[in-house]
């Protein structure tokens, strides 16, 4: 059986990504979606969304990795890597960047790969939750989603 993130858990994911955002401070993600690649911007967003996530349960960061998992998996198709560009490993960052910039940048890039930044990666925000559970906890954890992050996995995004 596999296990799919509920609207809660997704709910709970975006909503942590924009309070991350939010503490990292303004105009910080704009910069970055206005082409001014700095990595220190996505080091800051990263380190508050750690502090956010810091005490959770490990079931939180399984289902908030759940989220996260289906959310790279949805977005790993062929017409968003042409835009975003990237090996396997790169195109996988890619859609960590996509990801990490909040729900409204992934559901338009979701809708039209055009929206999408060339180049621009976040390879933390890729397995954040599991790094984080396993620090934690000491494995990454179980999300029962039957699924990878990995690029070309979803055989729907690469027909």
């Amino acid at each position: 059986m596999t296990t799919l993130p509920t609207d809660t858990e997704a709910a709970r994911f975006w909503a942590l990504i924009e309070t991350a955002w939010e503490r990292t401070g303004s105009g910080s993600r704009r910069a970055l979606l206005d082409g001014e690649f700095d990595d220190d911007i996505l080091g800051r967003f990263v380190d508050a969304l750690r502090s956010l996530s810091t005490d959770f349960t490990s079931a939180e960061l399984t289902a908030l990795d759940r989220v996260a998992e289906r959310a790279l998996y949805d977005i790993d198709r062929a017409d968003i890597q042409e835009i975003t560009d990237g090996s396997d490993d790169g195109f996988l960052y890619a859609r960590g960047f996509i990801v990490a910039m909040g729900r409204e940048y992934y559901e338009a890039v979701r809708a039209d790969p055009e929206a999408a930044l060339p180049d621009a990666e976040s390879e933390e925000m890729c397995y954040f939750f599991a790094h984080l559970h396993d620090k934690l906890y000491g494995d990454f954890p179980d999300t029962g989603s039957g699924i990878s992050r990995e690029t070309a996995s979803n055989p729907a995004g690469w027909s």
